[in-house]
């Protein structure tokens, strides 16, 4: 991964609404992948936040904590997102 690739999974793992499955169909990562990625790529105080706040139910990452009525990967204000293009509006 280049990265850009890589800077582009982190700033996704940290939004709270990007589910891991997005993260998956964009780049190819399981959760599993995700976590190892973003344990290489942080400082360890930021990894453990970053786990908990996953982890706490604040977070939706994982589709089957989510509200029904959401049924978007991204807020509508965010550049269009087409598997690994990002295009400009």
């Amino acid at each position: 991964m280049t990265d850009q690739e890589i800077d582009r999974v982190i700033e996704m793992a940290w939004e709270d609404r990007t589910p891991f499955e997005a993260i998956y169909m964009q780049f190819n990562l399981k959760e599993s992948d995700v976590i190892a990625l973003m344990r290489k790529s942080l400082k360890r105080s930021s990894f453990n936040r970053w786990r908990k706040r996953v982890n706490s139910g604040v977070s939706q990452k994982h589709l089957h904590k989510r509200n029904p009525e959401i049924s978007r990967f991204k807020c509508t204000l965010q550049r269009s997102i087409t598997m690994n293009k990002i295009s400009k509006r």
